[in-house]
């Protein structure tokens, strides 16, 4: 009996690890965050440079192009909206209208550590985009696993940069395994 119940213990103990590691949906995902489009000097919106963006966006990311390979995004997300910006729901509207994919902005970009486990528990694509508010993208990529410090100079996003391309690839345990920061070609009229 006693043999039976140590089996049976470690049968159990055995299945619940795997099913722990069998719920990380990152597993096999590839993940990037794009700063929301360009702002006004005022205002809650975009400037027309930042419309000509979200616009841009509805190319640019379908299909995404990186090393070679072509990522069909399949899972967007965007902070949600506060009083003083509607700017990441903004910056992807377009494309998830050219996708007819849902845009999820059940985040606030105050709490990253949320939009992170969701992540990690919540089925969802494996090829995921999220614009967010670019002095909250560091502790976003820290809730997800990255290190910011080894892709933004000095942990801190620039205000006046609006082109760059977070990309974090995890592994099929949902472990990351590879980050990157990208700029992106000059998608709209004036960009530097």
């Amino acid at each position: 009996m006693r043999l039976f119940s140590r089996s049976l213990l470690s049968a159990f103990i055995f299945c619940a690890a795997a099913t722990a590691v069998a719920q990380n949906q990152l597993a096999n995902t590839t993940v990037l965050i794009v700063r929301h489009a360009e702002k006004p000097p005022e205002g809650a919106s975009l400037t027309p440079q930042g419309f000509a963006r979200a616009e841009a966006y509805a190319q640019y990311f379908a299909p995404f192009h990186l090393d070679g390979e072509s990522i069909a995004i399949n899972a967007l997300y965007a902070g949600h909206d506060s009083k003083n910006s509607m700017r990441p729901r903004l910056t992807l509207e377009p494309l998830s209208h050219a996708l007819h994919l849902p845009l999820n902005t059940d985040f606030t970009t105050e709490d990253p550590e949320a939009l992170a486990e969701n992540l990690k528990q919540t089925a969802h694509g494996d090829h995921v985009l999220i614009a967010w508010r670019h002095g909250k993208i560091p502790a976003l990529v820290t809730a997800l696993g990255g290190d910011p410090s080894q892709l933004i100079p000095g942990s801190k996003w620039p205000d006046d940069v609006y082109d760059w391309v977070v990309v974090l690839r995890y592994d099929a345990g949902g472990k990351l395994a590879h980050e990157q920061l990208i700029h992106e070609p000059k998608l709209v009229k004036g960009q530097e």
